[in-house]
């Protein structure tokens, strides 16, 4: 659903039906995970029957019955936001003995004709909680999406990143890493970085990889602002690209075997400069 993945807003390949047009794409499915969220060391929704909301150009959002959250810890809101695929949102507040969370919390009392079945069903804004569980393990960023993964393999091809023709990278030592919907990324070894770095103060977070470190390219005197970043401590998934550096393929030169390569198109092409985002690779 993101990326260029089938039903994302810019889809890779191919159908031999009619596809929703891009960014229209619904799909509800339920999951075998236990899920739970926590306010103020509360237990404000706790689900075994939770359901995950697809949706074209978005991370996936998981959905509750309303049965699983603590009706005593919701407060009425007046907000009231408009969706053109799913019809107008009602909210929730949350009460937690002194904590007030406004509008934590949405639901589609009546969805638009053609939207999945989600009337009644419970979603939580997730930077507005505290906590996310999926079974005993506490999960970040976003939920991770069951048809998104990540393959990493060494590579013996001859990679060289240039920036305006000056080699910042030479490497034949390079994994690549493979990722739904974006592009493959370019893990080198330090070592095969020729380019200054300065080490940047930026951190993004994956849920399939962890939390990123970013350095800037420092180039005829000017720094190129989180151009480079690294995993030093990825999710044991990951560990493959530790402490490697991948560079910001959208911003520089890749050459493979001495072939150039396009520029990918991405989220993050820099149409305005746009920073690297929770999941760029």
């Amino acid at each position: 659903m993101t990326g260029t993945g089938p039903f994302g807003l810019h889809p890779a390949g191919n159908f031999n039906f009619e596809p929703p047009a891009p960014g229209r794409a619904l799909y509800l499915e339920p999951t075998p995970k236990r899920v739970r969220v926590v306010v103020a060391d509360e237990v404000v929704a706790d689900s075994r029957g939770v359901m995950m909301l697809h949706e074209s150009g978005s991370q996936p959002v998981y959905y509750f019955p309303p049965g699983d959250v603590r009706s005593d810890l919701l407060g009425p809101s007046d907000t009231v936001t408009h969706c053109p695929k799913k019809g107008d949102a009602s909210y929730h507040s949350i009460q937690v003995g002194e904590r007030h969370v406004p509008d934590a919390v949405w639901f589609y009392p009546e969805p638009l004709a053609g939207a999945p079945p989600i009337a009644g069903l419970m979603a939580f804004y997730w930077d507005r909680v505290d906590h996310w569980l999926e079974e005993e393990e506490e999960i970040f960023f976003h939920p991770r999406d069951p048809y998104h993964r990540i393959d990493i393999l060494t590579s013996s091809r001859q990679v060289r990143v240039l920036r305006k023709g000056a080699l910042l990278a030479e490497s034949t030592r390079a994994t690549v890493l493979f990722e739904t919907g974006l592009p493959p990324r370019w893990y080198l070894p330090r070592e095969d970085v020729v380019a200054e770095l300065e080490p940047s103060e930026s951190q993004t977070g994956c849920p399939y990889k962890g939390v990123a470190s970013y350095f800037s390219v420092v180039l005829e005197g000017r720094a190129l602002e989180d151009l480079v970043w690294t995993y030093p401590d990825p999710r044991p998934e990951a560990m493959p690209i530790k402490d490697l550096l991948a560079f910001y393929d959208e911003r520089v030169d890749v050459e493979l075997d001495g072939v150039p390569q396009e520029r990918p198109e991405s989220p993050w092409s820099p149409k305005g400069a746009a920073p690297p985002s929770l999941t760029r690779g």
